[in-house]
C-alpha cells in the first residue's frame, strides 16, 4: 500500500511539473497567470481525487496508473493513444506559444468559464471513479468485472469520455487561447475511434454489455449521441 501510495504521489509530480515545463518553457516566461490557474485546478483536483483512491479503491488506484500507449494491448489502441498523447501535448504548448507571440485574445470571462468547464470536468470524473471500481486506463475487462448501469452511466455509455471532453474543451478557453482548440480537433477523432473500439472489445468479452447498450442509447452527449 505504501508502495503504491509513494507511486502515485511521485507520478502526479512528475506530471504536474512536465505540464508546467510544457507551458512556461513555450511561452518563455513564468508571468502567465492562466497557466499557472490552470495548474493549481489541474493539481489541486488531482489530489483530492488521488486522496479519494488511496482510501477508498486502491486496486482502482493502481488501474489508473496503468496508461499509456505502451500499456494498451491492441496495435490500434497503441496508436490511438500515442497520437491523443502527442494531441494532449500540442493542448498545452499551442496555447504557452500563443501566449508568447500574441496569436490570439481571450477576455476574461471566456478564462474564468474554462478553467469552470476544467473543474466540473474533473468532478464528473470523480464521480465515475466512485461509481465504477473497473474504470481502467487501457481497454481490458477485469476479473469478475460487472456492467455498471448506475449513476452517470445510466445517462451515457462512456461518462468518462464525456468528463474528460469537458476538461479538454476547458483548457484553451483556461489558457487564453483560441488556436489551444486545433489539438482538440485532432485529438477528437482519435478518442472516438477508440470509444467505438473500446464498445466492440465489451461487447464480445463483458457479459451483459449488449443488454446494456440497448438500455443506454447515447455514447457521449445525451440525448445527442
Amino acid at each position: 500500500m505504501k508502495n503504491l501510495n509513494a507511486r502515485a504521489w511521485l507520478a502526479l509530480a512528475v506530471l504536474a511539473g512536465v505540464m508546467g515545463l510544457l507551458l512556461f518553457v513555450p511561452a518563455g516566461t513564468v508571468h502567465y497567470w492562466e497557466a499557472w490557474a490552470y495548474l493549481s485546478i489541474f493539481t489541486g483536483t488531482s489530489v483530492l481525487i488521488t486522496l479519494y483512491l488511496m482510501r477508498k479503491d486502491p486496486a482502482l488506484l493502481e488501474r489508473r496508473m496503468r496508461g499509456g500507449p505502451t500499456a494498451e494491448k491492441q496495435p490500434a489502441q497503441k496508436f490511438i493513444m500515442l497520437c491523443t498523447s502527442i494531441a494532449f501535448i500540442a493542448l498545452l504548448v499551442v496555447p504557452a506559444f500563443d501566449h508568447r507571440f500574441g496569436w490570439s485574445t481571450m477576455p476574461l470571462e471566456g478564462v474564468l468559464a474554462g478553467d469552470a468547464l476544467v473543474a466540473i470536468g474533473f468532478y464528473l470524473i470523480f464521480l465515475v471513479y466512485r461509481e465504477n471500481p473497473f474504470t481502467s486506463a487501457i481497454i481490458e475487462v477485469a476479473e469478475n468485472q460487472e456492467v455498471i448501469s448506475t449513476g452517470p452511466y445510466a445517462v451515457v455509455r462512456h461518462p468518462m469520455y464525456a468528463s474528460a471532453s469537458l476538461y479538454l474543451l476547458g483548457t484553451p478557453l483556461a489558457l487564453a487561447s483560441c488556436w489551444g482548440f486545433v489539438p482538440i480537433a485532432a485529438m477528437m477523432p482519435c478518442l472516438i475511434w477508440r470509444l467505438i473500439d473500446e464498445e466492440r472489445f465489451l461487447a464480445r468479452n463483458l457479459p451483459g454489455y449488449t443488454a446494456y447498450q440497448k438500455r443506454v442509447r447515447h455514447r457521449l452527449v445525451p440525448f445527442v449521441w
